[in-house]
Parts: structure tokens; sequence; C-alpha cells
């Protein structure tokens, strides 16, 4: 379904239209038109050239019973870089700007840090069944955020403290 929400329609030349998913929502999640606007902006760049960089500016709140448009401006083409600037656009007004640099690949220094020792996903909750587990524990507003299954799964390694309160760090001035 997240392959499907990202496949967006040409309608013209650096033009394309989103779709959303079939669900009950006010508003659009600004992850997708996030999603949608860099998938526009990767359509208009070769092939070899992955995401470098990018900047999204959200302006409205996204109208979920309309497609939106994403219209990408080239920016620049260059030697290793392309620069891609688009706009999201709902009743003919901008509800997202972004900006992406788009890069090839080469050779370099590769660095990371090690990886924690954790227990593998088998052995973890995933966050689904961990916001179940709290829906008579939230208020209502909650309850409808907890209850959402997202396009992904995820696991913690340490459950979100919904109720609790963690300990507080002193104000330093």
């Amino acid at each position: 379904a997240l392959i499907d929400l990202l496949d967006l329609e040409p309608i013209e030349i650096n033009i394309f239209r989103g779709v959303n998913p079939d669900e009950e929502r006010q508003r659009i999640f600004g992850g997708q038109v996030a999603g949608q606007a860099l998938v526009a902006a990767a359509r208009t760049v070769d092939d070899d050239r992955a995401v470098h960089s990018l900047h999204a500016y959200f302006l409205r709140p996204g109208d979920f019973n309309r497609p939106v448009v994403y219209q990408v401006e080239r920016s620049r083409d260059g030697g290793s870089y392309s620069n891609r600037r688009v706009v999201a656009i709902q009743h003919g007004r901008p509800i997202l700007n972004l900006a992406a640099s788009f890069k090839t690949p080469e050779q370099g220094l590769e660095h990371q840090a090690e990886m924690p020792e954790v227990p593998g996903p088998e052995g973890l909750t995933s966050l689904v069944d961990i916001n179940r587990s709290m829906l008579d524990k939230v208020p209502e507003k909650m309850r409808r955020f907890l209850a959402h299954k997202p396009p992904f799964e995820f696991r913690p390694v340490e459950a979100p403290k919904f109720i609790e309160p963690g300990p507080r760090e002193p104000i330093k001035n």
C-alpha cells in the first residue's frame, strides 16, 4: 500500500499527481506529502543519482479529500549533483515546498558507530501491540491515534511512556 501511495501519476513534464490512502482523516499526513514530493523530484533526475539532502517546509494543512499536484523545477543538473525544487499544491495554493539535492555515487571515506547489543526483532513487541495495551488507559483523543495501524511495523527496544512522565532534567542557566 505504501509503494502504491508513492507511485505518482505523471500529468505533464515536471508535473505529477499523488493520491491519498482510503482512510478517514481530516488532514493529510505530512510525511506522505514530503515522500510524494521527493518521489516527484527523483523522477526528474538521472537514475544513478541518490538523494543527498532534503529540506521541506509545510505551509498549509493538506485536504485529505483531494489529490495533491506536485510541480517540479529542475534547478540544476551538474557533473555530479542535481538540485530540484518541488511545490505541492491543493486548491491552487502551495501546501509544501521541498528542496532536494541528488548526488552521483562515488568512493570515499566511510564511518559509522557500532551497532549496540539489542534483542532481535522476534524478541520485541510491536508498537501496534504496545499501543493496543494502552487504549483503556489514555484519553479518547489519544485512542484514535494509538489505534491507527501505520504502514511500517516498529518494534522498539524500549516501549514509549504514554502515561508515566519520565525523569525531568533541571533547567540550566
